[in-house]
């Protein structure tokens, strides 16, 4: 095996902005992959008017209980107008619940289902990361493994430092260190899960530590810290707000058109691929 970059974009078919970031960033940019919500409010735009037109775009499914309405009756996970109220914190403290993880599984199952139904699925990974969660984790490789999908993702991100000071003095940077000690006590668990379904995953990920804060910079001098052959992959959350040039999100969309960004990359001895080639 040979380094292998994958940059990810997450939150597909949550709005018409994301599905824009995404048409763009593959088109016009070098966006290899994207992961997409069944429950988004732009899932039917998303499959009818921006799949066509990225016919070697990987995708996954963005497992998603955390934002918006399930597909399924999931009374352990909603509020009273029916959508969805439990965070990462809540899914983890419950996450030994049977009838909670069964109601989990009903749900995972008809995303995936629903996605199935326009577009081959190349991998899974989850909104907010709820699936690092082992006992949820272990739903998620049995239906990988059910519905033929090759890849899961798993969180593995080593720590680096971006020479930025505005990067670190700012209230996001602590609380993503406690998600990185945390994803990746859960990763050394789960990739041994990976295993044993005879499935595969990501060896590193890079968008834990710098999550609200992603650039080209993040990026790039994560995927300097990897000498060995890899599986690398990014995520980002890419949306392209036409007239909100400051919005974080907008800056990771410009990730996907730094062809400088690009260059660096091939250079440090990465191919840009997705999971649907690899697999």
């Amino acid at each position: 095996m040979s380094k292998k970059f994958i940059l990810n974009a997450d939150d597909f078919g949550m709005s018409k902005a994301y599905n824009r970031a995404v048409l763009e960033g593959y088109n016009n940019g070098f966006l290899s992959s994207a992961s997409l919500c069944a429950n988004g409010k732009a899932f039917n735009a998303a499959v009818n008017e921006i799949l066509p037109e990225c016919p070697d775009l990987g995708l996954g499914v963005h497992l998603n209980i955390v934002e918006g309405k399930p597909l399924t009756k999931v009374d352990l996970l909603v509020n009273k107008k029916g959508k969805f109220n439990k965070g990462f914190v809540s899914l983890l403290l419950n996450s030994g619940n049977e009838k909670l993880l069964y109601q989990i599984e009903q749900e995972f199952r008809a995303q995936i289902e629903q996605v199935l139904k326009y577009a081959q699925v190349d991998h899974l990974d989850s909104h907010v990361h709820v699936h690092a969660i082992p006992n949820i984790f272990n739903i998620v490789c049995k239906l990988a493994k059910e519905y033929g999908i090759h890849y899961v993702r798993t969180q593995y991100e080593e720590f680096y430092i971006v020479p930025r000071l505005k990067k670190h003095l700012n209230f996001k940077y602590p609380v993503n260190i406690i998600k990185i000690i945390l994803l990746d006590y859960f990763s050394k668990k789960n990739k041994k899960v990976i295993a044993e379904n005879n499935l595969k995953t990501n060896d590193y990920l890079i968008g834990v530590g710098y999550t609200g804060l992603m650039d080209s910079d993040t990026v790039e001098y994560g995927l300097d810290e990897f000498d060995e052959d890899c599986i690398a992959e990014a995520l980002i959350h890419p949306c392209n707000y036409l007239r909100a040039k400051s919005n974080q999100h907008y800056s990771e969309f410009l990730i996907t058109q730094d062809r400088a960004l690009e260059d660096k990359i091939k250079r440090l001895g990465f191919e840009i691929t997705n999971y649907k080639n690899l697999a």
